[in-house]
């Protein structure tokens, strides 16, 4: 099976969000179940058929995040070779040629990558175009509002 890059930060997010599962939601559900169990028939009775749905819910979020932190290369940014090329984990700072103003986003695994926090996934297209580069080049995106030019500023390996 081909392993998943994900940074460090992105690897404990999702072992806390398991650990959670694991110590939270899942005793939650399982002393749900059998307060509805309690209620008598279980034919006519919502909260245990809505319990056991979320039961599968959780169990099933826990094998998927299992899954994906057993296929997981781990990597810590802060420990990469300092080449000044682009290179997954990286932070870069970026200057919009077309419209000013500078973005800065770190290059992240898929399941870790969030806009709103300057993380964008390896999968992207401004990632793709950035992977390889060094700082002083210019790149240019092709974005859904047509085809945007950065120059690179600043790779850091945070």
């Amino acid at each position: 099976m081909k392993r998943t890059p994900m940074t460090l930060r992105g690897a404990e997010a999702l072992r806390a969000e398991l650990r959670r599962l694991k110590s939270e939601a899942r005793p939650n559900i399982i002393k749900a179940i059998a307060e509805a169990r309690a209620h008598g028939d279980l034919s006519e009775n919502a909260e245990y058929h809505a319990a056991r749905e979320q039961q599968g819910f959780i169990e099933g979020r826990i094998k998927e995040l299992e899954a994906k932190l057993a296929n997981a290369e781990i990597i810590d940014p802060s420990k990469l070779p300092n080449t000044g090329r682009v290179v997954f984990g990286a932070t870069v700072e970026l200057e919009d040629q077309d419209e000013g103003g500078r973005v800065v986003y770190q290059i992240a695994g898929e399941d870790e990558a969030d806009i709103r926090e300057g993380r964008i996934s390896i999968t992207s297209p401004i990632a793709r175009a950035l992977v390889g580069k060094s700082q002083g080049d210019v790149v240019e995106v092709a974005a859904p509002g047509g085809t945007r030019t950065y120059e690179i500023v600043a790779v850091r390996y945070e």
